[in-house]
């Protein structure tokens, strides 16, 4: 009875005690309005009505107020209301807008909207100038829907994905989430936000990923991030992407005479937008924007259409028209999933001339009150700004239920006897058990996954195998990993193992112990892949792949020491022995050649040896220094962000020790920076310079050199183009003196071929790129390169291909490369 009584004062207290205004808004014929910006005149105070054509209004006291009901198509509308009581009840009916041209516009030789549009770019950076610091609230909800999903995919089964689908029509919530802050803006420093209110649907623990910088879509600056750089349709060089065109004229509330322009882009694969874009007169500022961009466009592959809602309010206070509503939906399919979303964003209360000091802001953008995941419904409906839906409704009432369902231990273990059962696909895909109630899992892979072959161990295969314990909701863990690999023609098995625990999610601290014996490459940096190297050996008979046999221990250390300083360390003992070829088997041999030596140091000596037998103690030392760094403060974690205004430097120290032979004892001092630098709409230009001075090296083994990370396999898997050379052999250049390595590109992200007829149509992506390397004792080595990315078909798009050419003093070869681009 008591919990009854409970219900029933929650829900009077939740409908008679707020300071709200709430009502619905309909069109003249009786169809709910969504999305309808409503705010007390001449203020920022404000919100937007639901799907269901709902609104609340938040006032802090009784009086008299003058609503405003603004939505695109539709006449402003105001209404004057006395309001006494909360809550107070204000319903609203919206008349289509008369959009009209005038007969001077009709007749007009020039474009008016060209005009138009030129005189706004004029007024943009007076604008971004006018709103260089303000304050205000932000209210943020997240919707992901998903419709009629596969129940399997890859042969796996997709379940229903915690409760979200339905068992007949397998369509559902997946993602629902809603976030109350304060927001602070500097320029030239980053948004910061503080999270006051969290929720997430079916998950009463959890902190929601809406925050205000995700969706800060500012059309005042050229461009902003959205996948790739998306161009504004009032940015400096807009004509150059856009077709613009006066559709018709309206008066606001106020007299102001609106423009409603229509936006085309000039070419089919430029990050512009379609829609509408909407002009005070005279004052020539944004009124409103109705955008969409395709996920073609942006480089959001999954994405198929995105579609982005602006409203702004005018305050005769600060004489500024300010963003206050922001919707952005999208469609999106891939691997057979499909669905649509919806982020909906309100500002309220901005204050332009706010007092900051010195220590309003500091490297942490994002944070979260104290509780701010704890919040009643009690304080959501006093608070939210947008009703939910029925639908919304629903969902968090039956997650929230399905929570502790899905929470008690026989759930878990029911769901664990199902999934830990050994099924035919694991023969294949590894096997792996869990117990969810006591946080651990295991898991085993396949002998089949892993098989490859070179010319030391031939036919080989492992086995890995993988503890985890979590620990206080993941924010610590514990794991242990092993790995066993069999090699036919060396006869030969080989084991490592690994410890790992990490002690927060903070500064990420961590230590780790590992062993044993393994193959591994003179190049520990491991420039050729598995698959890469049994295609070139069985196939073409090119071994490139070179090793020796390491036996070690290891202990590693790794902090975050302080923001954006991060410390990792290892000392280890290892003992290395020279390998030799084992077999000389080979799938396809027409031109009768051999397999080259396992000795990187000359390929033609099958006899001696490119280092002696030893044992050598190691450490390194390593540090990572990004400036300027931000952060997001989570409870469960601290994400950095990077500052792309500065590079990233790499600082560290090798010294080998207690070598069995003294001669193999060294030192070695080597530092990296490495920043991508964002062009605009000119795309973006990476660089990665790196390099090192050795001491006491002079007779030091040979995987102990500074190998630079060649290509000779005309194939790049793993995409990282910035880190190695395009056409360099693995061990050409490989030194024990001080050395020095370069690497840029520039990714032009359409800028260039989208410009021109018919390979725009193909919207690939031009990429120039320079390699060079410098040594001691060779002449110095370059690379210069052109490539294509995005090469696909559909949503798969993740080709790319480079045509090299290489030169030390003179022209040596050239070389097509095949990749893929991540």
């Amino acid at each position: 009875m008591n919990k009854y009584l409970l219900l029933c004062l929650s829900f009077l207290l939740a409908n008679f005690t707020y300071s709200q205004i709430t009502g619905n808004v309909t069109s003249k014929t009786g169809k709910t309005l969504p999305f309808v910006s409503v705010y007390v005149n001449n203020t920022y105070t404000g919100t937007t009505t639901n799907e269901e054509g709902n609104y609340t209004l938040d006032l802090e006291k009784t009086g008299e107020y003058t609503i405003v009901f603004q939505f695109l198509g539709f006449k402003t509308l105001k209404k004057t209301v006395s309001v006494t009581t909360f809550p107070f009840v204000l319903d609203a009916t919206l008349l289509e807008e008369n959009i009209s041209l005038s007969e001077v516009v009709i007749n007009s030789e020039e474009n008016p909207a060209n005009q138009i549009i030129r005189n706004t770019i004029a007024k943009r950076k007076n604008v971004l100038e006018k709103m260089s610091e303000f304050k205000a609230d932000f209210y943020s909800r997240g919707l992901i829907k998903i419709v009629d999903a596969p129940e399997k995919i890859f042969g796996q089964d997709v379940g229903d994905l915690d409760g979200a689908l339905t068992d007949s029509t397998r369509t559902g919530i997946i993602y629902l989430s809603e976030t109350i802050s304060k927001i602070e803006y500097k320029k030239p420093r980053r948004l910061k936000e503080r999270i006051l209110a969290s929720k997430v649907s079916g998950d009463t623990n959890g902190f929601s990923f809406n925050n205000a910088t995700d969706v800060n879509y500012n059309f005042y600056n050229n461009t902003f991030d959205l996948g790739n750089t998306a161009i504004s349709p009032i940015a400096d060089y807009a004509f150059n992407y856009y077709k613009y065109k006066l559709e018709g004229v309206f008066y606001d509330d106020n007299n102001n005479l609106i423009n409603k322009i229509l936006i085309t882009p000039k070419r089919d694969n430029d990050a512009a937008f379609s829609g509408y874009i909407y002009i005070v007169e005279d004052q020539w500022l944004i009124y409103a924007i109705d955008v969409s961009i395709s996920g073609k466009r942006t480089g959001i592959l999954p994405i198929d259409v995105l579609t982005l809602k602006q409203s702004f309010s005018y305050s005769e206070t600060d004489n500024i028209w300010a963003l206050i509503t922001q919707t952005i939906d999208f469609k999106y399919g891939f691997f057979g999933f499909n669905g649509e979303g919806r982020f909906t964003a309100v500002y309220s209360d901005y204050d332009f001339t706010p007092e900051f000091n010195a220590k309003n802001f500091s490297r942490e953008i994002l944070s979260f009150e104290e509780n701010s995941n704890k919040k009643d419904s009690l304080f959501w409906d006093a608070k939210r700004p947008v009703p939910l839906t029925l639908e919304e409704s629903s969902d968090y009432v039956k997650k929230d239920s399905l929570q502790l369902i899905r929470k008690s231990k026989p759930y878990l273990d029911s769901i664990d006897t199902k999934n830990n059962k050994f099924k035919f696909g694991d023969i294949l895909g590894g096997y792996s058990y869990q117990n969810s109630h006591k946080n651990y899992r295991f898991s085993i892979s396949s002998p089949l996954e892993k098989i490859t072959f070179n010319t030391i161990q031939g036919w080989n295969g492992s086995v890995g195998m993988r503890y985890t314990k979590e620990i206080n909701e993941y924010k610590r863990y514990f794991n242990i990993s092993g790995n066993l690999n069999y090699g036919e023609a060396d006869d030969r098995l080989r084991g490592t193992v690994a410890a790992r625990f990490r002690f927060n999610p903070i500064n990420n601290r961590f230590i780790s112990l590992s062993g044993g014996i393994k193959t591994e490459q003179f190049n520990s940096a491991n420039p050729i892949s598995n698959t890469e190297n049994l295609v070139s050996t069985l196939l073409f008979e090119e071994n490139y792949m070179k090793l020796y046999d390491r036996s070690f221990v290891q202990g590693q250390y790794y902090q975050e020491l302080f923001n954006g300083f991060r410390l990792n360390s290892t000392l280890g003992f290892e003992r290395r022995k020279v390998l030799f070829n084992n077999t000389d088997y080979v799938l396809r041999n027409e031109d009768g050649d051999t397999y080259t030596s396992n000795n990187p140091l000359d390929e033609t000596d099958f006899t001696s040896t490119p280092f002696n037998t030893h044992n050598i103690a190691r450490l390194n030392v390593n540090a990572t220094i990004n400036f300027a760094q931000d952060y997001l403060s989570y409870p469960d974690g601290k994400y950095n962000v990077p500052n792309s205004n500065f590079p990233t430097l790499n600082v560290g120290y090798e010294k080998g020790f207690a070598a069995t032979n003294s001669n193999y004892n060294f030192e070695q001092f080597k530092a990296r920076l490495r920043q991508r630098v964002k062009l605009g709409n000119k795309g973006e230009l990476e660089y990665n310079v790196l390099g090192g001075i050795f001491s006491n090296a002079d007779n030091i083994a040979f995987m102990d050199y500074h190998h630079f990370n060649g290509n000779q396999t005309n194939v790049k898997l793993d995409g990282s183009y910035l880190n190695a050379f395009k056409n360099l052999p693995y061990y050409g250049l490989s030194t024990n003196n001080s050395y020095a390595e370069f690497h840029a590109e520039h990714r032009f992200n359409g800028y260039i071929l989208n410009k021109i007829p018919l390979l725009n149509k193909l919207n690939f992506n031009l990429i120039l790129g320079v390699n060079a390397a410098i040594t001691q004792d060779n002449k110095p080595y370059s690379e210069f390169s052109v490539g294509v990315d995005n090469i696909g078909f559909g949503k798969f798009r993740f080709l790319r291909v480079d045509y090299v050419r290489s030169y030390q003093s003179e022209f040596i070869n050239d070389a097509v490369l095949f990749g893929i681009s991540l």
